[in-house]
């Protein structure tokens, strides 16, 4: 089971160098790691969301396996999206904003 993933769009080039070092690019903009513990991933969050404030420009997503979260999937976002998660009975969602 994978530990973590994290999803770009439209970010600066400085965000891809630091997930490289850290994580895999399995497709354009899709990082995971097998092995990303709690502290790493709190960190990493950290200068993600400092980058984020500062530029203000494009979407990070981070997902993880988190037992007590809706649907075992702890989630971050920053920046726009038009999709949002939900819990719907136990199940954990996307819904589209329009």
């Amino acid at each position: 089971m994978l530990s973590g993933r994290l999803g770009l769009d439209k970010v600066e080039p400085r965000y891809r160098g630091f997930l490289r070092s850290a994580m895999i690019e399995i497709s354009a903009g899709i990082y995971i790691s097998p092995q990303l513990n709690r502290d790493a991933r709190d960190r990493m969050w950290e200068v993600i969301t400092h980058w984020h404030q500062t530029l203000n420009r494009g979407t990070v997503i981070m997902i993880w396996r988190d037992k007590a979260a809706s649907g075992n999937i702890g989630s971050r976002v920053l920046g726009d999206t038009v999709k949002q998660f939900c819990d719907v009975d136990g199940f954990l969602l996307t819904r589209i904003e329009k």
